[in-house]
């Protein structure tokens, strides 16, 4: 689902609301997450979801075309994990972690 399918059907799903006002939300939401992320902090959403940054360090990569040797930085990199009730709907009511 993309973002504007998002925006689009929370405004359907609450028609009291302006579709404006909805996109608003969504954006502040998506910010607040990805601030989080910068300062390092993590991000839950309870029965969603944790967001989390996590640190790459430095390594010896390889030029696919050449064969050659590349240093490649440390970096960070955002991480996902599902909760338990997300990965419990995937699999059918059963959470395959158990």
């Amino acid at each position: 689902m993309l973002r504007s399918e998002l925006v689009a059907k929370l405004a359907t799903e609450n028609p009291h609301l302006f579709h404006g006002d909805v996109e608003r939300v969504v954006d502040t939401v998506l910010e607040e997450i990805t601030k989080a992320l910068e300062k390092g902090d993590r991000v839950e959403l309870r029965g969603f979801g944790a967001f989390s940054v996590r640190s790459r360090g430095a390594r010896q990569g390889r030029n696919p075309r050449t064969g050659e040797g590349v240093a490649v930085d440390a970096k960070h990199a955002p991480f996902f994990k599902a909760g338990k009730e997300l990965r419990a709907r995937l699999n059918g009511g059963v959470d395959p972690g158990e």
